[in-house]
């Protein structure tokens, strides 16, 4: 990377272990986190109602270009690791991906059925677009069409066994591994999204990973058929997992 700098995009959906992600990506000494950078200028472009919308459009650019800028901006002094957490479901896809990149991309994936059944419990609607399975299905084909190595990490897989695959992550972005990234103050930080009050009460209350559990899924008919509809570009992204 440019200036020896290591620009990480994490591309997960909702409900899924991102937050937790980077939160142990922030405790690194040589990082920056930035979270969730497309937000304010997906709900302006969407109109989609979400809690605090008008104060997350307030607080981060809303053009793409300007969101593009301040992930590309100089790190400061120390700093040798930026690490953005994307949601996927954020993403334009009637728009050139190519500042994509310029990043190492990381899919984070997690069981449709699991996601919309976790979803669900804060929205009162769930359609297959609102949890990014599909678009990082084609962030994927993208990639692959211009031969990027892009690992794949299912979430179950990641909490059986977080410090293994920390360490490999590392490894694949040839940068050092360290044991802070396994445990964290509990608390919010100043780099939490203004909509952290209304998303994140488990990771606040959090200092590190929490073990993996199978979860109990039962699904509405309509909220069936959205992870139904998302099964292919999991079960797609799935086979193509990091096994470790």
């Amino acid at each position: 990377m440019p200036g020896g700098v290591v620009r990480v995009g994490m591309w997960s959906g909702p409900r899924n272990i991102s937050t937790a992600m980077m939160r142990s990506w922030e405790n690194r000494p040589d990082t920056v986190v930035v979270d969730e950078p497309l937000y304010a200028e997906y709900l302006l472009r969407t109109g989609v109602d979400h809690p605090g919308r008008d104060q997350i459009i307030a607080a981060q650019p809303t053009s793409l270009t300007a969101v593009v800028a301040e992930l590309m901006a100089p790190l400061p002094a120390g700093r040798t690791v930026h690490y953005a957490k994307h949601m996927a479901q954020h993403l334009d896809l009637s728009v050139d991906a190519d500042w994509t990149d310029e990043f190492r991309n990381v899919l984070l994936i997690r069981d449709p059925a699991e996601v919309v059944a976790s979803y669900v419990r804060s929205r009162e609607t769930c359609e297959p677009e609102d949890i990014g399975l599909l678009q990082q299905h084609w962030l994927l084909d993208r990639w692959d069409a211009l031969d990027y190595d892009v690992p794949v990490i299912d979430s179950a897989d990641f909490l059986r066994a977080p410090e293994a695959y920390l360490r490999w992550l590392c490894d694949w972005l040839d940068i050092g591994f360290t044991d802070r990234m396994l445990s964290w103050p509990a608390g919010p930080r100043d780099s939490d999204g203004v909509w952290a009050p209304y998303w994140y009460d488990a990771v606040l209350a959090s200092t590190g990973f929490e073990p993996y559990r199978p979860r109990t899924v039962d699904l509405s008919p309509h909220d069936a058929e959205v992870a139904r509809v998302c099964r292919p570009a999991y079960d797609a992204m799935h086979e193509r997992r990091v096994r470790l």
